[in-house]
Formats: structure tokens, C-alpha cells, sequence
């Protein structure tokens, strides 16, 4: 009888194990999809203007349609640059809903009131320069955006947008991979609070990836980047053969959220 219970005690033991590792393993989140707008403006009027349209039609008309995080940057100290730029990053589950929301904001009744003075400007004097849209899939160690949380005020925030060209496809793939399997653990760990990283599938600048990290202030952002140059595991990495010359180009943008922003 003895031999039998351990016999018996075996067998359940053993179809407990295999029942766990049967078990379905949490299925990763799929990989979002980012429109990043680029406003060019001239001066304070055309900046008002943008502001109006985009906190009263705007960014209310995309709330409605489920999108509940949307970012709008403008570039730093922007009375005084001499590029100024207005950003909204916008985050979709999909490609189809990126196509859905884009109809649904064409036909919106109430986006088309609302933003009248904007969608009705005429052709000599129109809220903008020019405008550019960027397209992007997040990358796979970072599929899905995050809002960062800082105890700071906005205006006192920094956040930092960055591309990085590469001089072909296949250097543009390996400066991603190493993203993906090294830098965004030493991002993460130093608690640089990115809000994104994403590979541009239509852009003007590509081969290239765009990502966005984020600080509570300025003095906060030279710390942070001071931290990740001294990491060791980032010093080891970016002296490996494989991870030479991928980056022909790096654009940085210092840009802080307005007060209507959702990040």
C-alpha cells in the first residue's frame, strides 16, 4: 500500500506540472501605432490660433473617439526660436483605427464648429506654416505608450524628442534591435520616463526611429543622460562591434507639454 500512495501521489504530481506548464502564457500587447503632427508657426498669432483649435476642437473631438492620452509640445522657450514647432502625439491601438479616427474627425459636426476660425482660414492667413505627419509602430520592448508622472509643474518639465537617422535599412534594423534588447532597460532603470519609442514607417527623415523621454525639469535631464552615459552595461554595449555606425544622424528636440496636454 505504501508503494502504491507514492505511486499514486507521483502520477498526480506529475499531471499537476504538466496542467501548469500547459497553462496559457499572457499574451503580449500588440504594438501601437503613433501619428506624430508637426506644426511649423510663424509667430504669437498663429501659436494662439493653433491653441484654440487644437484644446477647444481638437483634442476633445479624439477624447470622444477613445483616445484619452494625447500629448501637444511646443518647442522650448519658443518666443524667442527661431524654428518653432507645435507637436501632438497621438496613440492608436491600430492602423484601422488610425484610418477610422481620421474619417471620423473629417465628418465631426462639432470639431467643424468649434474649430471654424482654423478649418476655415484662408489661404492668406492660414494658423500654420506648413504641417507634417509621422507614422510609427512602436517598438516591441515598448509596445505600448506611457504616461509619465512627475510632482513638478508643466511649465517646469523638459521632455526631450529625439530621431535617429541611419545611413541604410539595415543599419536602421540593428540601431533598433539594440534599442530593443539593451537601451530601453538602461532608459527604464535610470527612471528616464520615456513616453515612447517608435520605428517611422512614413516620414521625410527615414531610415529612422523617434522616441520621447521625459523630466521634471532641466537640471533633472542633464542627471538622468550623465547616468545612462556612465552606465556600464550602456559603455559595454555601444563599444560592440555588431552596434557600430548605425546611427548616421541624431536630431534632438527639447520640447515642454502645454497646459491642455495629456502627458
Amino acid at each position: 500500500m505504501k508503494y502504491k500512495s507514492l505511486f499514486l501521489c507521483s502520477i498526480a504530481l506529475l499531471f499537476m506540472t504538466l496542467g501548469a506548464s500547459a497553462a496559457p502564457m499572457k499574451k503580449a500587447p500588440a504594438r501601437e501605432f503613433y501619428q506624430l503632427l508637426v506644426y511649423h508657426i510663424k509667430d504669437k498669432a498663429q501659436e494662439t490660433r493653433m491653441d484654440k483649435f487644437l484644446s477647444e476642437a481638437y483634442l476633445p473631438a479624439l477624447h470622444r473617439t477613445g483616445i484619452k492620452t494625447v500629448g501637444v509640445f511646443k518647442t522650448l522657450n519658443i518666443d524667442t526660436a527661431s524654428d518653432k514647432k507645435i507637436y501632438v502625439f497621438i496613440p492608436f491601438k491600430s492602423l484601422a483605427a488610425f484610418h477610422k479616427t481620421t474619417k471620423v474627425l473629417e465628418t465631426n459636426k462639432e470639431i467643424a464648429s468649434k474649430g471654424a476660425d482654423y478649418l476655415n482660414a484662408t489661404y492668406n492667413d492660414a494658423p500654420y506654416i506648413r504641417m507634417e505627419s509621422i507614422l510609427m509602430e512602436a517598438f516591441s520592448g515598448m509596445p505600448v505608450m506611457k504616461k509619465p508622472t512627475f510632482d513638478t509643474p508643466k511649465s517646469e518639465r523638459i521632455y526631450e524628442l529625439r530621431s535617429y537617422e541611419s545611413a541604410t535599412e539595415k543599419l536602421y534594423r540593428n540601431k533598433v534591435a539594440m534599442f530593443d534588447k539593451e537601451e530601453v532597460e538602461i532608459f527604464d532603470r535610470i527612471g528616464s520616463q520615456p513616453v515612447f519609442y517608435g520605428e517611422v514607417i512614413a516620414g521625410s527623415r527615414m531610415p529612422n526611429l523617434m522616441y520621447l523621454t521625459t523630466y521634471s525639469n532641466m537640471e533633472s535631464r542633464t542627471a538622468h543622460w550623465k547616468t545612462f552615459s556612465d552606465d556600464p552595461k550602456w559603455k559595454r554595449v555601444s563599444a560592440l562591434p555588431e552596434y557600430q555606425h548605425n546611427v548616421s544622424k541624431n536630431d534632438t528636440k527639447f520640447v515642454v507639454p502645454t497646459d491642455y496636454s495629456d502627458i
